[in-house]
């Protein structure tokens, strides 16, 4: 086994096994694995947001996800970082840039539905529903057993319905009004 795939091996096994109930010692379990396999450091400083992340602690997290990526972290870690990454600003309130950095993720990325959906999130955060919806539809769609096309088509749709229906609400508003 080589180192790579001894650490990916330990990895697993310790997320696997991850309780969030135990905050020190998880940090303590992943300092001591990423020390015996010898991590390179992107990926150390990777874990290690992941840690925090999945503790809840999104604010430790963020300068730790940024570093990794700084540091040159490969794929597909990479765009696991960037999704985790969007999430967390996500969450503390850094919506713009979560947008953004999300929209990095390419459409060739096996994670780019992931990336979509939690954009998705963060259009919704940024009070941009129909851009939310048009966004996790798109992504949802090529998953679909049957109906790919018509959700892709409604996908699409969504901002010119959306306007049509708002110019009908409002024509029909002031006969409403006169009842």
């Amino acid at each position: 086994m080589t180192a790579s795939e001894a650490l990916e091996a330990r990895l697993e096994l310790f997320w696997s096994q991850a309780d969030e109930d135990s905050a020190a010692e998880l940090s303590a379990m992943l300092e001591q694995l990423l020390s015996d396999v010898a991590a390179p450091p992107e990926r150390a400083l990777f874990e290690r947001a992941s840690l925090h992340d999945f503790l809840g602690d999104e604010d430790a997290a963020v300068p730790l996800y940024r570093a990794a990526l700084d540091a040159g972290l490969a794929p597909p870690h990479r765009t696991q970082a960037i999704i985790q990454l969007g999430s967390s600003l996500r969450n503390i309130g850094e919506v713009s840039a979560a947008m953004t950095l999300l929209q990095t993720v390419e459409a060739g990325d096996p994670l780019f539905p992931a990336a979509q959906a939690f954009l998705a999130l963060a259009l919704h955060d940024d009070d941009k529903p129909t851009p939310a919806l048009r966004t996790a539809l798109a992504a949802l769609a090529p998953t679909l057993p049957a109906y790919q096309r018509a959700v892709s088509f409604y996908a699409d749709d969504l901002a010119s319905r959306q306007g049509v229906q708002a110019l009908d609400r409002r024509a029909a508003e002031p006969e409403i009004l006169e009842r």
